[in-house]
């Protein structure tokens, strides 16, 4: 009777688990399975989102890879950007990081303003540095022109825009910056003093303690702007509409005008599908190399 008991009570907990996690189980089939589904057959048809979709097989693919020369031009803009944007973005937010773990006076004030421009909507972002970065009337050419430096036309010139829009990401690198900041705060005070009794400068203990130590923390936002750098979107959409002459044309935008300016929705789908793949392969490529640089507190590598 007593093994009854135990049966059914566990039987309940598991319906009353269940129960509770319905509906992240629902949101997850609804709103990400579902669509990556039907994404995945619209990528093999014609479709124009609203008609009857024409069974085609991979000739969305074969054209973007063979006759398109938007989406490689796209594919190309997307990763010259991320070659730029993401190892300033990571050197950047470590050096802030690490200046904001010291003693300083302020601290708290300081992490919340470099914070704050993170949670600033992008397109209220976008639209601000469009203005200062305007060739004729942007307040940063009015301080060059002061200085007596020469004007750049940053967002608005084929050379520079790439350059301009990497610079602007490191204005949002807050969460980064908190990563490496809650890696910093993880390391041991004590290997940082066996440095000093044993006579270490101050760039020993960065090189041989903090650098190491903070590796993790680097692999993972090195990850994550990799994934967020294939997802540029709205800083393009915004300013540039992927000029000039397409070189801001970067691979989303470009997925967001197959879809919804040419209604070549399935199309679309196969971009989209084409950079989960690369996304994919990337990652794990990452996670294959990590163990190469990659080290903990406990001496191992990853």
């Amino acid at each position: 009777m007593k093994k009854t008991i135990q049966v059914f009570c566990k039987s309940k907990e598991a319906r009353m688990g269940l129960l509770f996690a319905m509906p992240a189980i629902l949101g997850f089939l609804i709103f990400t399975l579902g669509p990556m589904i039907a994404s995945a057959f619209f990528s093999l048809t014609e479709y124009n989102g609203v008609g009857t979709p024409n069974f085609i097989g991979f000739e969305n693919y074969e054209v973007l890879f063979t006759t398109d020369p938007a989406f490689k031009n796209s594919l190309s803009v997307t990763l010259q950007y991320i070659v730029m944007s993401v190892p300033m973005n990571i050197i950047v937010s470590f050096l802030i990081a690490f200046l904001l773990s010291q003693n300083i006076r302020c601290r708290g004030f300081f992490r919340a303003a470099y914070y704050m421009p993170t949670i600033v909507p992008l397109v209220a972002t976008s639209i601000v540095w469009k203005w200062l970065l305007d060739p004729s009337s942007g307040i940063v050419n009015y301080l060059f022109r002061v200085m007596g430096l020469p004007v750049s036309r940053f967002l608005f010139d084929e050379q520079t825009v790439l350059p301009s829009m990497a610079v602007m990401g490191v204005w949002q690198t807050g969460t980064t910056m908190l990563v490496f900041l809650a890696g910093f705060q993880g390391i041991p005070r004590q290997l940082y003093e066996a440095v000093e009794v044993d006579g270490g400068s101050a760039w020993r203990k960065f090189k041989n303690i903090t650098v190491p130590l903070m590796t993790p923390s680097i692999f993972f936002n090195l990850v994550i702007g990799l994934i967020n750098g294939f997802q540029t979107f709205t800083q393009a959409y915004i300013i540039t509409s992927g000029g000039p002459n397409n070189k801001s044309n970067f691979v989303i935008l470009q997925l967001y005008k197959e879809a919804f300016t040419y209604g070549r929705m399935g199309r679309a789908c196969a971009i989209a599908w084409i950079i989960f793949v690369i996304i994919v392969i990337l990652t794990v490529l990452n996670f294959k190399i990590s163990n190469k640089w990659v080290y903990y507190e406990s001496g191992d590598r990853a």
